[in-house]
């Protein structure tokens, strides 16, 4: 909750310098040193999968239209997406070097596979400022959520669903990727909520996230716990919540138990409409990719008192110490506060959520 307050501190403050004319360079003497460089920058911006939606639908656009506002239509975004292979994302790295960006945004699908070209990138001059999850190598800032927090509200919402049947209820966990670097955040959160307070029947980790993999998985412990026998599933993010609930509907299940995500995918926000996935864990990721942009202008202009503003926090890597960090909020999201998260954030509307399969389901808690 420290890095919570800290996070919220952050974005006061930035929220400040803004009101005080310091963020869009009319602050006169109370800016900081004249900028490295001017708006023409680029930035480049690594993501690593197309199967999380929110990549495609809501980072890489925000981003890029951020950057586009912070620098007067003179900067641009650079842009590759790895799809789940890490040697892509070294080869699309090791491009941007050569391309000679400004700065990059990386979203590392191995944290300690990319430290070599994080490395490359400082001896060119060019920052690198980890994205979503944490990598390895001198990177200059990083930009998330509180991720031990993710796994908290998660595990939370089962202890919640469950109720006065917790202690003796036996639960499935579907946790990521452990190559990810938030994985260990998210579980450790879900643990230490979970722990002795429920029976973990069956645990699995899900390589690059797949769905294919979590659903398999999710059939093992079906066979070996039972079906009825299993109470809630903690389920790290919303693609494998939907591989978790294919496994059960596959194997005749007449009622869903809890399950968990996160991301607030669309189609993870209509299962729970629908009743069929217990909650998500919703990063305001339209705030993420917009704190990124501003600390990736700022940092390759040279801005450090907006810089420093955004970014204090501290993490620290297997590699380095004391990296300067901001930690976005992030909420637990059910049926009973769609309109005040999603809706409200104008991530999706009304329309996008309630569509002929989901309208009685809407109109049953009020999305209209």
């Amino acid at each position: 909750m420290r890095q919570l307050a800290a996070a919220l501190t952050a974005s006061a403050s930035a929220l400040a310098l803004t009101a005080c004319g310091v963020i869009d360079g009319a602050g006169g003497s109370g800016s900081s040193a004249s900028p490295k460089k001017g708006d023409d920058i680029t930035v480049g911006l690594l993501l690593p999968d197309k199967d999380t939606a929110r990549f495609e639908s809501f980072d890489h656009p925000v981003i890029k239209k951020e950057v586009a506002t912070l620098t007067h239509g003179k900067g641009k975004v650079v842009y590759a997406n790895a799809e789940a292979s890490q040697d892509k994302q070294s080869r699309q790295f090791q491009q941007m070097v050569a391309q000679k960006v400004d700065v990059i945004l990386v979203d590392a699908l191995d944290a300690k596979a990319i430290a070599p070209d994080v490395q490359k990138a400082k001896d060119a001059g060019i920052p690198v400022i980890a994205y979503d999850r944490l990598a390895q190598g001198p990177i200059a800032a990083y930009v998330s959520h509180d991720n031990e927090l993710v796994g908290e509200i998660q595990a939370r919402a089962i202890i919640d669903a469950l109720g006065s049947k917790a202690a003796t209820s036996k639960i499935v966990m579907m946790n990521g990727d452990p190559e990810d670097t938030n994985y260990a955040k998210f579980k450790e959160g879900a643990l230490g909520e979970l722990k002795d307070r429920v029976r973990i029947a069956k645990e699995y980790d899900t390589a690059k996230w797949s769905p294919k993999v979590a659903e398999a998985n999710m059939k093992k412990a079906i066979q070996a716990v039972g079906l009825d026998n299993i109470a809630a599933v903690y389920a790290a993010n919303d693609g494998l919540a939907g591989a978790v609930i294919q496994a059960l509907n596959d194997a005749g299940a007449t009622k869903i138990p809890p399950v968990t995500g996160q991301d607030a995918n669309l189609d993870a926000v209509q299962r729970i409409v629908s009743g069929e996935q217990y909650m998500t864990a919703y990063k305001p990721f339209p705030d993420e990719a917009t704190r990124a942009a501003e600390i990736a202008v700022y940092k390759v202009q040279g801005r450090d008192i907006q810089f420093d503003a955004l970014t204090r926090d501290t993490v620290d890597s297997p590699t380095e110490k004391k990296i300067p960090a901001m930690l976005v909020p992030v909420v637990s999201l059910t049926k009973d506060n769609i309109k005040d998260t999603v809706i409200a954030d104008d991530i999706y509307s009304v329309k996008d959520i309630c569509t002929p399969k989901y309208a009685t389901a809407c109109a049953a808690i009020g999305l209209k």
